[in-house]
């Protein structure tokens, strides 16, 4: 697998055109990815945004299968010393 990245500014018309490298094979898939950076999202929104992740159930569930994850590693390093 490769990966390619390049960042532009939105241009006038809002089109972007994209030339895939000549060493990827004719109907190779290719899968392409765009990401908005939102940066016009004011204090009060993002305040907003946080209230309502806590009652999130999937982010709650990730939270906690993330803690888990760490708990052992955790619990090694205060083992260690």
């Amino acid at each position: 697998m490769e990966t390619i990245k390049q960042t532009i500014r939105t241009p006038k018309n809002h089109e972007v055109r994209i030339k895939i490298p000549e060493h990827v094979p004719k109907n190779d898939p290719v899968e392409i990815i765009m990401v908005f950076k939102n940066k016009h999202i004011n204090f009060d929104d993002k305040i907003g945004e946080l209230r309502q992740a806590i009652k999130d159930k999937l982010f709650l569930s990730d939270l906690t299968e993330i803690s888990r994850d760490y708990e052992s590693i955790d619990l090694e390093e205060w083992q260690d010393k």
